[in-house]
């Protein structure tokens, strides 16, 4: 038997196996008006594809709390009922193929307000839907994008309920798996690390100061998301710069107090809080971050970060580096990825009753 399609449970919810799809924006939604942030069909074609292709988990893409938290004015919100209610189509179908359907809660702070990628990703302003981004400190991204407003004390606060609303409502949506977005150098993740985390106050110096947002963001979401489902954290592992900022040991130092505060697996990613970070990119190459987290903090993790071949999943499950395996842009080149894995390693998916004869 395949590890990597070894059924996993976390609480009370079993995955069908440990082949996930990890978030990944579309920047596909409209900018303004009644359908702001709200889930379109390619959105249900998107991910539909993904579960009839057998992914155990399919985590929609970082999903705004407010729409000042978008990455663009293209992201997916859940912050009003128009968004909730039309997610639930998602939802049911991810179900109906046996997928779980989870979903990556997110507050771009600094970085958003950004045009989409194929257009350049440059900041846009109020003439381009845009509008000022937030966080923790003055410190811009990088030259050309804008100086964020500073977030008071009150403001912060205010963030945090935006989370819990947002997991309400992503419940209501019918999602099983709810995931912060704390990596990438948005919002939680900036003020984690010191590179972008420049405040004297109870939020910035220490560590233990750093972590508060994200701890406060943990305990406001776990109030609200049921005891008998699992909630997640995305983190990236390092920011990979030589001075001043987030590491490794801070991030074993961090899963072990979200473990303490109900957070169930974290989900290791690295990078994206400098545009001048130097990434040693190469297959596998955040998986050590997640193995480490895995055996020093005894938290369950999701390794990602070009694994694209079913052999290569495989070891990292059955060596136990990871506790599963999530898929970006090789699920975006093949959606039944899941399928020919499982045909290579024998492992089994189920199969929807209109394809049997395939």
């Amino acid at each position: 038997m395949s590890a990597l399609f070894d059924p996993y449970t976390l609480r009370s919810l079993t995955i069908a196996n440990r082949v996930w799809m990890a978030p990944m924006c579309q920047y596909s939604a409209a900018p303004q008006g009644p359908e702001a942030g709200v889930p379109t069909d390619w959105h249900f074609t998107h991910y539909a594809a993904r579960a009839t292709g057998g992914t155990g988990l399919a985590i929609v893409e970082a999903t705004a709390v407010s729409p000042e938290g978008r990455i663009s004015p293209y992201d997916l919100g859940i912050w009003n009922d128009t968004q909730t209610e039309a997610f639930r189509r998602i939802t049911a179908f991810l179900k109906s193929q046996g997928t779980v359907p989870g979903i990556q809660i997110a507050h771009a702070g600094r970085k958003a307000s950004t045009e989409r990628p194929w257009k350049g990703g440059a900041p846009v302003g109020p003439d381009a839907h845009g509008w000022q981004p937030l966080g923790p400190s003055p410190v811009a991204f990088a030259e050309g994008h804008p100086v964020p407003t500073k977030l008071t004390v009150e403001g912060i606060q205010e963030v945090v309920t935006q989370f819990a609303d947002a997991a309400h409502r992503a419940l209501d949506a019918g999602f099983q798996v709810a995931e912060i977005h704390g990596a990438h150098g948005y919002l939680i993740g900036e003020f984690l690390s010191p590179h972008s985390n420049r405040r004297t106050d109870g939020y910035g110096g220490s560590f233990e100061n750093r972590a508060r947002f994200a701890l406060e963001v943990v305990d406001a979401v776990r109030a609200v998301w049921p005891q008998d489902l699992p909630l997640f954290f995305r983190i990236s592992a390092t920011d990979w710069l030589a001075e001043e900022g987030w590491t490794g040991d801070d991030t074993v130092r961090l899963a072990t107090l979200l473990k303490e505060h109900g957070v169930d697996l974290l989900h290791v990613s690295t990078g994206g809080n400098s545009p001048h970070a130097k990434i040693p990119v190469a297959p596998g190459f955040q998986v050590p971050f997640a193995t480490r987290v895995r055996e020093e903090a005894g938290l369950p993790v999701a390794a990602v970060g070009l694994i694209t071949e079913p052999e290569q999943a495989e070891k990292i499950i059955a060596n136990g580096e990871a506790d599963a395996v999530a898929l970006g842009r090789e699920l975006l080149r093949n959606p039944y990825w899941p399928r020919h894995a499982a045909r290579e390693l024998g492992g089994e998916v189920t199969t929807p009753v209109q394809y049997h004869r395939s």
